[in-house]
């Protein structure tokens, strides 16, 4: 069987063995990836950090207190 495609016509064959090295194309570049990170990342310091947006002088005292006991306590534990 055959297909008519832009004008020209195209075996089952060749529309199969080219959706095949399309998918593993596509596997390949997806699963190679770039860099792997080389330590655990870590977010910056409550202290050092200035993305904080509060509507009041106490409530951001409250989030980085809040924070630096969180970062005390260590990573959260998996259920």
């Amino acid at each position: 069987m055959s297909y008519n495609i832009a004008g020209m016509v195209v075996k089952n064959e060749y529309l199969a063995l080219g959706t095949m090295v399309a998918t593993g194309a596509i596997a390949y570049g997806k699963l190679s990836g770039g860099e792997k990170p080389t330590g655990p990342v870590r977010p910056a310091p409550i202290e050092k950090d200035q993305t904080i947006t509060a509507t009041s002088k106490a409530e951001e005292d409250f989030i980085r207190q809040f924070v630096a006991e969180a970062e005390k306590e260590g990573p959260v534990k998996a259920h």
